[in-house]
């Protein structure tokens, strides 16, 4: 039996496009995120690199989203857009901190903590496992339109007309109850 609690994916509601390979060295799929990872823990970006992206990508989109938040609309951790198509790998902490590892020309927008940066994993002790959604964009734009005040929703928006392809990473993570 399924969870009811498990929400679609933000990009299941976006047209179909092709697929290409992310991968890192900090999360795994289906595995428990990293401490360093963790809103309390560490707080810290995980490392990305992709490939197989589709030849006419001009720029990279990156966010972060916890569908199963009890929120209703779920929870955006991160979201970074207008990553160069010369980039295809994010260090450890490129969107934590100062930002000296993100490339020069990327935005980030608020995410739902209300910072632009990225926000670590905190579901509510005892809710269950939570999904945090890594998701790289190959964007057929080098400016995808918003600026670093717009919200999740409104560059999910933009995405969904100026998505060529898509990969994604599913690391996991919850806190027990009386923790």
């Amino acid at each position: 039996m399924s969870d009811p609690r498990r929400r679609p994916l933000p990009h299941d509601f976006h047209p179909p496009v092709p697929a290409f390979a992310v991968e890192s060295d900090d999360v795994r799929e289906g595995a428990r995120l990293k401490d360093a990872q963790v809103y309390a823990a560490g707080n810290v970006s995980p490392q990305l690199r992709w490939s197989g992206y589709p030849p006419e990508t001009k720029s990279f989109a990156v966010t972060c989203f916890d569908p199963d938040a009890p929120t209703g609309s779920g929870f955006w951790h991160w979201v970074v857009f207008d990553i160069p198509a010369t980039v295809t790998e994010l260090p450890a902490g490129a969107g934590s901190g100062d930002f000296a590892a993100l490339p020069p020309g990327a935005v980030h927008a608020r995410n739902d903590y209300g910072t632009r940066d990225f926000g670590g994993a905190a579901p509510p002790p005892g809710d269950g496992p939570h999904r945090y959604v890594f998701t790289v964009y190959a964007v057929d734009s080098e400016r995808l339109g918003p600026d670093q005040d717009a919200s999740p929703a409104f560059v999910g928006f933009n995405l969904r007309f100026h998505t060529v392809a898509r990969a994604q990473l599913v690391g996991e993570y919850e806190i027990p109850a009386g923790d």
